[in-house]
């Protein structure tokens, strides 16, 4: 047993200093509103975190009076485009999606129709999940995005 501890702090000794996190880069809202939420509540519009951008989930809220989800998927994946600029990244370097739908048969077919707006072939990986609540409770579908930042 001596030996093993041994060993294992010559190796320790031997190794980088672990850090707690990585150097990363965050991007918070640019409205003061959504701003002051997400600081209270403690998280960013997108992380970067080596060759990866990691966005929050955005919530697809209808709006009083629109009779389809169209209107409202079109702002969301519109605020998700944003926030990929912002990060240097585009929907050509999307690598996974996730949606999470309140009620997926009644949302999946507006979603695809919006959604082929934005994301083109080579399609990113999907994943569409069947949920009983979101955050805010008129939301309908939360889309949350990975993109794959490109080599220098």
């Amino acid at each position: 047993m001596h030996k093993f501890l041994i060993g294992l702090s010559l190796l320790a000794m031997a190794a980088p200093p672990l850090q707690a996190k990585d150097a990363k880069q965050d991007f918070m809202p640019e409205d003061a509103g959504n701003l002051a939420f997400q600081s209270a509540v403690g998280y960013a519009d997108a992380v970067i975190a080596g060759d990866k951008v990691y966005l929050s989930g955005v919530i697809v809220t209808p709006e009083p009076g629109e009779s389809d989800l169209k209107p409202a998927f079109t702002r969301a994946f519109d605020r998700l485009g944003r926030t990929l600029e912002r990060a240097g990244v585009s929907w050509d370097d999307v690598v996974d999606l996730t949606s999470y739908h309140i009620n997926l048969q009644s949302s999946i077919n507006e979603m695809v129709e919006v959604k082929n707006l934005y994301i083109k072939a080579p399609f990113p990986a999907w994943t569409a999940i069947g949920i009983s609540a979101l955050y805010e409770a008129d939301g309908v579908v939360e889309i949350k995005i990975v993109a794959q930042r490109r080599a220098e």
